[in-house]
C-alpha cells in the first residue's frame, strides 16, 4: 500500500435522481446520500480502462451515490461538493485478480462482468453484460477540453462488503479532461441493476459528463466506519 494506477481512461456521468429512491438503493450499508438539492441526490456511472497499475489491465463499470460521510449534519449541498464522500454501490470488473484484491483489501462490491469499452473515436462507449443478460449501453459526446492538468483531488470512497462499511482515502490526478452538459445516452437492458437504474429514474439527460483521457489514481488502505 497505497496501490497505484499510473495510466487510465475514465469516461463518466452524473444524474440528479430522487433522493429517497437513492436512500432505499443504499439502505443496506448503513449511509444516507448527500441532498445537493433538497430531495435531489447524484448518482454517478462510470466506466474506467485501466492500462497501467498495480492490478494489472482490466476494464471497470461503476454505479456509485454521492453520501454524506458518516458524522457529519446538515445537507451537503451543490457549493459543498468537497465534503462529500462517493459510496461505490456496485462496480463489475473483467479480470479476476482485480476482483478479488478489490475485494479483499477495500471491500469494494466488484463482480466479474463482460465490458466492452469503445475508446478510440471521440464518443466513448461502453456495452456492460452480467450473466449474458445486458445492463446498459452508454455513450458519452465529447465535451469542451478543460485547460491545463488538474492537481491531484482527494476523495473518501465507501463501501460496503458482507456487513462491514469501510472507508478508502483515494486521489486522482487527471490529464485531458473534457466535460459538457448532459453529453450521456444509456440504453437499459434486462438484467437487475437496469431494473434499478430505471426506478432511479433512468435513462434521462445527465447533469454533465466527463472524459479523462489520462487519470493517475492513489488508493489508500481501508477504514471501517463504525456507526
Amino acid at each position: 500500500m497505497p496501490v497505484q494506477v499510473r495510466d487510465a481512461t475514465v469516461c463518466s456521468a452524473m444524474y440528479s435522481v430522487r433522493a429517497d429512491a437513492a436512500r432505499a438503493v443504499i439502505a443496506y450499508s448503513g449511509l444516507d446520500v448527500a441532498e445537493v438539492v433538497p430531495g435531489r441526490a447524484v448518482c454517478a456511472l462510470a466506466f474506467v480502462d485501466y492500462r497501467d497499475g498495480d492490478l494489472d489491465r482490466y476494464h471497470e463499470f461503476g454505479m456509485a451515490f454521492l453520501i454524506r460521510p458518516p458524522g457529519r449534519s446538515g445537507r451537503v449541498g451543490l457549493a459543498d461538493l468537497r465534503h462529500a464522500g462517493a459510496f461505490i454501490h456496485w462496480l463489475p470488473v473483467n479480470q479476476g485478480f482485480t476482483l478479488e484484491a478489490g475485494r479483499d483489501i477495500w471491500g469494494f462490491p466488484k463482480e466479474l462482468a463482460d465490458i466492452e469499452l469503445r475508446l478510440d473515436s471521440p464518443y466513448k462507449r461502453c456495452i456492460l453484460r452480467k450473466d449474458g443478460r445486458l445492463v446498459l449501453d452508454m455513450l458519452l459526446r465529447p465535451g469542451i477540453p478543460v485547460p491545463g492538468t488538474a492537481a491531484p483531488a482527494p476523495m473518501d470512497a465507501y463501501t460496503h462488503l458482507e456487513g462491514v462499511t469501510r472507508r478508502v482515502p483515494w486521489s486522482v490526478r487527471a490529464h485531458g479532461v473534457r466535460v459538457r452538459p448532459g453529453g450521456a445516452l444509456i440504453r437499459l437492458g434486462n438484467h437487475p441493476i437496469a431494473k434499478e437504474l430505471s426506478e432511479l429514474g433512468l435513462p434521462k439527460r445527465p447533469l454533465l459528463s466527463m472524459t479523462v483521457a489520462r487519470a493517475a489514481m492513489t488508493f489508500e488502505d481501508a477504514v471501517e466506519v463504525g456507526f
